[in-house]
């Protein structure tokens, strides 16, 4: 990836509300944060259980440099597709305009944690251009970006697009505790977990996973009806069992928890027929397969040792294939 070098001058100076401003000169900077896939927990990380991600080896990519206007992609920032940028920089920026330049790896509304990516990036870099580049803080404000854009969110996607390799997120700190973020009554505690070295396969579906949509869907399952609320606490005692799973590199225990949280997923309404084809065209030659992130549409993941078998499947069933790998690089500013 390029490196774009800059010199930064910030200047200070107290305005009107007594609230310091930045004037930020010859400035060009970008960062980049990677794709992410939950292996298990996802929805239920939502009620107070614990989920487990890892982050992929594709990413996006922003670079932003001083303007006379906020522009995005050469486009007005008013557009509804900026929408995660333009509340960043509404809500975490009050310097000069920026002009912003996005390049992506990886597919939008695909369940990859393409908005927690862009969140991170974004965050990364104007916390860099006030000198207060911090992995901690940065995860703090992309969860900021991703919770009021969706309305409601966690911060596993934008964690671990943050920290890179794998993280546990639980209600409890447990040992390699990294940070803690907290919304309201709920604190989320996020800790390293190191995966062994793994092969996915993505199959994503072409049809958009609508994050906000899903987890409305969920949340009125969840208030009227208690096997709903069942099914979220099995997914969290099954995330659990993943942890160790993980920690002893077992592949068929790690697909077997795939394939049980798959299906409680589907008890909670986030699969659809597309999913559920590749789930099944991949699982002959695999280990696990589940559907990733929302649900609804993006995508699913295959745990394989057969990489070019299970994408040829895939893509006989209509889905577009990645093979992928866990990345241990989190979100990374260059030009700083």
């Amino acid at each position: 990836m390029t490196d774009y070098y800059c010199i930064v001058v910030i200047v200070l100076w107290p305005n009107p509300n007594n609230i310091y401003a930045y004037t930020v000169q010859a400035v060009m900077m970008e960062a980049s944060s990677p794709a992410k896939a939950i292996l298990f927990g996802e929805h239920a990380v939502v009620y107070g259980e614990p989920a487990i991600a890892v982050a992929l080896d594709r990413r996006l990519s922003i670079r932003v440099r001083s303007s006379d206007t906020c522009r995005v992609d050469g486009g007005s920032l008013s557009m509804r597709r900026h929408r995660y940028l333009r509340w960043a920089l509404n809500n975490l920026w009050n310097g000069e305009p920026l002009e912003i330049r996005t390049r992506s790896q990886i597919p939008g509304a695909s369940g990859l944690g393409s908005s927690a990516a862009l969140s991170s990036s974004i965050a990364a870099i104007l916390r860099s251009l006030r000198g207060e580049w911090k992995p901690r803080d940065v995860a703090t404000d992309a969860f900021e970006i991703e919770y009021n854009v969706q309305g409601g969110a966690s911060p596993t996607d934008t964690s671990c697009s943050v920290h890179g390799g794998g993280i546990l997120v639980s209600f409890r700190k447990e040992s390699e505790h990294l940070w803690s973020i907290s919304k309201g009554e709920r604190t989320w505690h996020v800790h390293n977990l190191d995966p062994p070295e793994m092969t996915l396969v993505v199959g994503f579906t072409g049809r958009p996973s609508l994050t906000g949509r899903q987890v409305a869907k969920v949340r009125s399952f969840h208030e009227r009806s208690g096997f709903a609320r069942e099914t979220i606490r099995e997914i969290g005692d099954l995330v659990m069992e993943g942890v160790d799973a993980l920690k002893d590199g077992d592949m068929v225990r790690i697909g077997a928890l795939m394939n049980r949280n798959h299906s409680l997923l589907s008890i909670l309404g986030v699969n659809s027929k597309e999913l559920q084809s590749l789930v099944d065209a991949a699982l002959p030659y695999s280990y696990g397969a589940k559907l990733t992130g929302a649900g609804g549409g993006g995508s699913m993941i295959a745990l394989t040792d057969k990489p070019e078998k299970v994408a040829s499947l895939l893509k006989a069933r209509g889905g577009k294939p990645y093979i992928v790998r866990v990345s241990m690089v989190g979100c990374e500013v260059h030009g700083t």
